[in-house]
């Protein structure tokens, strides 16, 4: 699973996707005896309880959707992962079984996403990646979930790249969400890439890493006013991801990008469907991704919640602080993660679900009781 680009991993997909996609699908058989007992243990044993994997029809391909929940009268979270085409269900066993006592959380694997990208042709994809399409899938499988389990509401939640498409789906139909989560959230990816650049340049410069410096400057002024190609952004992403502004204390290459490994979700061919999806979407939606700009939405329509990392340097959170601070919403909170960057599901599980009930899962309790 990966991440996205100035989102989720974007980085690490740009850094080497060539040689990924080569590489053949590797076989994981000896990792069963550990995915039978994750299995065992996430498994919904309560009788009002949900657990289901399937595909369903939606904008015009079959999309792979996860849902789970100690109690189906609890509160829906729809969750868009990062990528473009990280799906995270593959990682889903590290951190989500908590929030499963408070929320119904269902994830899906985005087109050109893991195993939505292995259960479509590509030639009926190839040329539906925008960012609008994704936006009405996201819409489209919430009204699917509405009807299919009867909630009159979700929760939206998103991160990375996933809050692209979250953000135009609540600003698009506000009726169908009781409130809207970012974790990791874009406002402006000009103002990230140039907010993050800054922060790599200058931990570059005060350690003395006189080849991050040499690279760093090359580029320079970043972004400033040329076109922001994949060859920049190797550079502009590599070393601020380098100095924690993707996880901020650890080497995420191996709790995050191994996880898929003891997935009881996917197989083998799922698992290497990610990197292949990785590589299908990401050159046809980045020239898109990189004019997204939020800085002139001053009214939002649903209560907003904004979980930010301090020391995220994928999708700079001042931006976001500064965001929140001037737009108008029925009800809008910043969370601050001081012991996470860009990866706080992750990095603060504990604080993701105290964030979770103490600010979301009231709005969504209270606005179902006002419509009865």
């Amino acid at each position: 699973m990966k991440s996205c680009v100035s989102v989720f991993v974007l980085a690490m997909t740009l850094l080497a996707p060539a040689v990924r996609a080569q590489d053949a699908c590797p076989d994981r058989s000896s990792y069963e005896p550990a995915r039978e007992i994750i299995a065992d243990l996430g498994r919904i044993a309560s009788p009002n309880g949900v657990q289901e994997a399937y595909a369903a029809r939606i904008g015009g391909i079959d999309q792979w959707i996860n849902v789970r929940g100690q109690d189906r009268d609890n509160p829906m979270v729809l969750f868009v992962h990062g990528g473009p085409a990280s799906p995270i269900t593959p990682t889903l066993w590290q951190f989500q079984r908590p929030l499963e006592e408070y929320f119904t959380l269902v994830n899906y694997d985005q087109r050109g996403s893991g195993r939505t990208f292995a259960i479509n042709p590509q030639e009926a994809v190839a040329d539906t990646l925008r960012i609008e399409r994704y936006v009405d899938d996201a819409i489209e499988i919430a009204e699917h979930l509405r009807a299919r389990y009867g909630k009159r509401k979700l929760v939206l939640m998103s991160h990375s790249w996933g809050t692209v498409v979250g953000m135009h789906a609540a600003l698009k139909r506000p009726d169908l969400f009781h409130a809207y989560v970012g974790i990791g959230q874009v406002v402006n990816v000009r103002t990230n890439e140039r907010v993050s650049f800054d922060y790599g340049l200058a931990r570059a410069r005060a350690e003395g890493n006189a080849e991050a410096v040499r690279e760093m400057e090359s580029i320079a002024p970043y972004p400033g006013d040329r076109p922001i190609t994949r060859e920049r952004i190797i550079i502009a992403r590599k070393w601020p991801q380098f100095y924690g502004g993707l996880t901020a204390y650890r080497d995420e290459s191996k709790y995050f990008y191994r996880g898929p490994r003891l997935s009881p979700d996917y197989t083998d061919a799922d698992r290497c469907a990610i990197d292949a999806g990785n590589v299908f979407s990401l050159g046809r939606l980045l020239d898109e991704f990189l004019q997204v700009d939020f800085t002139g939405v001053k009214r939002f329509p649903i209560p907003v919640v904004m979980f930010m990392g301090r020391h995220d340097y994928t999708t700079p959170s001042e931006p976001t602080e500064q965001w929140l601070r001037q737009v108008d919403a029925p009800y809008k909170r910043g969370v601050w993660f001081e012991h996470s960057a860009h990866m706080m599901p992750w990095e603060e599980p504990g604080k993701t679900l105290a964030s979770l009930l103490e600010t979301v899962r009231p709005l969504a309790v209270e606005g179902d009781a006002a419509a009865h």
